[in-house]
């Protein structure tokens, strides 16, 4: 899988309906609030013009993309950390997420109901950036009050990891996101073990009319959202969730054309999946051959036993070496057999950091 995304906001933005377009799901959309009960789950593939050329290189009788899991929860209100609404009944859900997308409304339709009556971005990514922190807050507070017992085990990770938590709850009680020492492993450790919603990666995705989508950027709303963002770190792309559910039920071949039309670069599902890739340092490497063509995802800085793993845990255990062939020399001499007699393939050993677009072959003994 490439990595899994939770969506949050308020009710009645879009979020659903962009949960659909992108995952081209099925989960309930409609004009009044807590349309959303359950929390729906999508798993998208990844488009990869690369993999799709090596499996046509390689006469590939399978070729498997990476995926993406989108996770659309019930949307937050003003109170939400206080049992207010339904939404933080599912904050569960997305606490073991890769990353978290903010969905914000930026169209005006007054057939469509606002939950705080005014559309306000920048004011609703602000509020549940608040009510994220505040259920952050609730989650450590009782983590804290029944870890006591734990204590008294003197077991030095359990002591690591409440002193870490008290810490963090310490800053939530002032009204700040907890620090986090990114070079120091534990800490990151830790922080992603205790999953805490206000650390996670997040981007915004701002749901825009077709209007909005060329306006965006120059207009006075989109301008105050992007500058508000900024501050906190967090890109904001723009997705129109009605041309997206356009663009889901056609043909990819149609749908690249229809974008080409208007004039639009690339769909919302690819900037989520840019986005995404970008924020969490990912990349991509390739396995190909006759049988299959696949991509594998992990992120960058990855030595070769490890990111093995991810095509079999065995092959971490018994790793010998990764053969390498990049993807631009499979293309230019015509496939692996073509580039490994133009020496091309490259033999790398444990300490081999495996770049985006490396297509491997690993040699492995257990």
């Amino acid at each position: 899988m490439g990595f899994s995304c939770g969506f949050v906001g308020l009710p009645n933005v879009g979020k659903s309906t962009i949960f659909n377009a992108l995952s081209k799901g099925t989960a309930a959309a409609a004009n009044f609030p807590f349309c959303t009960i359950e929390p729906n789950t999508g798993i998208v593939p990844v488009p990869d013009d690369r993999l799709i050329k090596l499996g046509e290189l390689e006469n590939s009788k399978k070729v498997v993309p990476t995926t993406i899991e989108f996770i659309d929860i019930a949307g937050l209100v003003e109170g939400a950390s206080k049992g207010q609404g339904l939404g933080n009944q599912f904050l569960g859900h997305i606490r073991s997420v890769d990353a978290v997308t903010h969905v914000v409304r930026l169209f005006d339709d007054k057939d469509v109901v606002h939950v705080e009556g005014k559309l306000d971005a920048t004011r609703d990514l602000e509020l549940i950036r608040t009510e994220l922190m505040l259920a952050d807050l609730d989650f450590l507070e009782k983590k804290l009050q029944k870890s006591q017992k734990l204590l008294r085990s003197g077991d030095p990770d359990t002591k690591a990891e409440l002193e870490f938590a008290a810490t963090c709850a310490k800053f939530l009680n002032d009204g700040e996101v907890p620090v986090i020492d990114k070079e120091e492993p534990k800490e990151v450790a830790l922080a992603q073990q205790l999953g805490l919603l206000c650390l996670m990666p997040s981007f915004v995705c701002a749901n825009v009319d077709e209007d909005g989508l060329a306006a965006f950027g120059e207009s006075k709303e989109s301008k105050e959202l992007i500058a508000y963002a900024a501050k906190f770190n967090m890109e904001v792309i723009p997705v129109c969730g009605k041309l997206e559910e356009e663009l889901s039920q056609m043909e990819p071949e149609d749908a690249q054309m229809f974008l080409e039309d208007l004039g639009i670069k690339e769909s919302g599902l690819s900037k989520v999946i840019h986005t995404g890739y970008k924020l969490l340092n990912y990349v991509t490497f390739f396995t190909s051959g006759p049988t299959e063509s696949r991509a594998w995802t992990v992120e960058a800085g990855t030595p070769a036993p490890k990111a093995s793993a991810k095509i079999h845990t065995d092959m971490q255990r018994g790793f010998i070496r990764m053969e390498v062939i990049s993807y631009e020399h499979l293309v230019e001499f015509g496939g692996w057999n073509a580039a490994k007699s133009a020496g091309k393939l490259r033999i790398e050993g444990k300490e081999y950091i495996v770049k985006d677009g490396d297509s491997v072959f690993i040699r492995f003994n257990v």
